[in-house]
């Protein structure tokens, strides 16, 4: 897929809301498709479309189609933490003042290093992975940004020692 199309894609599949419409029903041919991005992101719409038996201009509607449904996010590159500098990684769990998320969520975004950030049910309220330079920029993180947050009422860090990615592809059921 050209550059421009990727970056058109993300543009627009970052800017849709993921509720403004109900799902619509995915085929063979467009979990084909879902299988082979999630794969290569670079592919480009040629080879799509050979691999999946159809159209170019069928493809490329296909997964315009695709993004423009919010069933695309975007397309990105898969990071190796510690080669790119990020050589500490950690999950920490926040617990929040109820009915906080909105703001806590927002500040946690802004944060240098924050990877995902997730709104979960159990002990805690909210995990949050980073990638930092190193422990000492963690701690920072962790003792002077986080717990500044006044909607924060605890945390809890757990380094990563090691991480494995997984570059799982979807099942037909789960598409």
């Amino acid at each position: 897929m050209a550059a421009e199309q990727m970056a058109n894609g993300w543009d627009r599949a970052s800017q849709g809301d993921d509720h403004a419409a109900p799902p619509r029903p995915l085929d063979a041919i467009d979990r084909d498709i879902l299988r082979i991005l999630q794969t290569d992101g670079r592919a480009s719409v040629r080879s799509v479309a050979d691999r999946v038996h159809v159209s170019r201009a069928n493809a490329y509607a296909r997964i315009n189609r695709l993004i423009d449904d919010g069933v695309i996010r975007g397309f990105s590159a898969r990071v190796n933490h510690e080669r790119a500098g990020q050589g500490a990684s950690a999950y920490i769990t926040l617990k929040i003042v109820q009915n906080s998320w909105r703001t806590v969520r927002e500040k946690l975004q802004s944060l240098p290093g924050a990877a995902h950030i997730a709104l979960v049910s159990g002990d805690f309220d909210v995990l949050l992975l980073v990638h930092t330079p190193d422990n000492r920029t963690l701690r920072e993180l962790v003792l002077t940004r986080l717990q500044s947050i006044p909607e924060v009422l605890s945390t809890r860090t757990l380094l990563v020692f090691e991480e494995t990615d997984l570059n799982r592809r979807l099942t037909p059921d789960e598409i």
